[in-house]
């Protein structure tokens, strides 16, 4: 019987090798690290946000995104829930429709799928390949090595190598739901400080290329958490010298509802130093700041606060400015933007249009999603359908050389 040969252990290449040998095909998993899905147990904080449960998941997936319907049809988030609920592993759901392992530990989606292959496929730890011509001259070879970021899991590229030692369009990989590094001090002096319930806002020449409520994090370096990732998938591929980026510490208030609080505030603690008024509208960390970056004397009482000064911090809260001066580097990317060009992959098939028997699956094609679990479900997608699709493939190419033996 004509093999079916998997490169690489991560999401895509499990469910790759699974659906295939569920095809009844012979499966043999190539993995260069001593355990599957080594990245799977860094993802959601060791959790791993599996998939989500968004009616309409193509709008989340900024890269590519008509690429993916077939794969997205094929294997649902619906329909890979079901499916771990099979392998032993139940799910739930939480807010933003994100999808986690029960048990909250990424340890057991790789286990389950771990558990089923390992009773149908030929699994060969430690072993990376890097060519892939002598294996495709005996069976199908489906390609699921990863991109290029978080390097120590194994995702060092060398799907990109293969592919274009095949041919293939490979774009240069760029770093997708990353962390930004800011041009102010300020925030690098609130590394450890969050916020809640904000909103992030980008914008290039008054063109909104991203608006979302939600969670960001201060760092050492600038900014980070689910908000600015999300945003930084929106905005890889611009000038950020030319982006305007805002917070809305506030969005639940209007400008002059904002104005209307500040006033009672500070008639309700007009004896208190301006700081205690701060500290009651943004966590206490970040007073001192907002009150430098609105020229206002924090150690001064409340009620000496002019209507000017007011009115800057109103726009403040409602509108703080950030100025971004570069990304994080690759290595620390959750995805990477680039990889094999999708118009040279049959989207119905995971095949490559240039080399009969050569596949493609998960992050080594040039799709990414924002966070949320639109990512991971995207591997386990395009895996499953070229791991069907390798089989029948293999199976065909059985039947014409038991034809040609006949």
């Amino acid at each position: 019987m004509t093999p079916v040969h998997v490169i690489g252990g991560g999401p895509a290449g499990m469910a790759a090798a699974f659906f295939a040998a569920r095809s009844g095909a012979s499966v043999r998993l190539f993995e260069r690290n001593e355990k599957l899905g080594k990245k799977l147990y860094i993802t959601g904080k060791g959790r791993c946000n599996v998939t989500n449960v968004a009616e309409n998941p193509i709008a989340h997936i900024p890269r590519n995104p008509r690429f993916l319907h077939s794969a997205l049809a094929f294997l649902s988030a619906d329909d890979l829930r079901a499916l771990l609920l099979t392998l032993g592993c139940p799910t739930i759901v939480e807010r933003g429709g994100r999808v986690f392992p029960e048990s909250q530990k990424a340890s057991d989606v790789t286990r389950a799928f771990e558990k089923a292959l390992l009773r149908n496929v030929d699994i060969h730890y430690h072993s990376r390949i890097i060519d892939v011509a002598p294996l495709l001259e005996s069976g199908p070879v489906i390609v699921a090595t990863g991109g290029a970021s978080y390097p120590s899991t194994g995702s060092t590229g060398d799907g990109y190598r293969i592919a274009a030692a095949a041919g293939h369009t490979v774009f240069a990989a760029r770093p997708s739901l990353v962390p930004l590094e800011t041009k102010e001090d300020w925030p690098k002096r609130l590394a450890g400080v969050s916020l809640a319930n904000v909103t992030l806002k980008a914008e290039v020449a008054k063109k909104v290329k991203f608006e979302e409520l939600g969670e960001m994090l201060f760092t050492h370096f600038g900014v980070s958490g689910p908000l600015v990732l999300s945003m930084s998938s929106q905005i890889v591929e611009d000038d950020l010298a030319k982006l305007s980026i805002h917070i809305d510490m506030k969005p639940g208030l209007s400008c002059e509802q904002l104005e209307r609080r500040l006033i009672r505030e500070i008639e309700s603690g007009a004896k208190k130093q301006a700081l205690s008024l701060l500290a009651r509208l943004v966590p206490q960390a970040m007073a001192e700041v907002i009150a430098s970056l609105c020229g206002i004397d924090g150690r001064k009482p409340a009620a000496q606060i002019t209507r000017e000064e007011r009115m800057r911090l109103v726009d403040c809260l409602k509108n703080l400015p950030i100025r971004p001066s570069c990304f994080r580097p690759l290595e620390e990317a959750i995805v990477t933007r680039g990889g094999v060009d999708v118009k040279e992959v049959d989207p119905k098939t995971m095949m490559s249009k240039l080399v009969p028997g050569l596949f493609f699956a998960g992050e080594v094609l040039d799709v990414d999603a924002r966070t949320g679990g639109y990512n991971i479900q995207i591997a386990f997608s395009t895996g499953a359908l070229a791991g069907v699709s390798a089989a029948g493939w293999a199976f065909r190419r059985s039947k014409y050389e038991f034809d040609d033996k006949r």
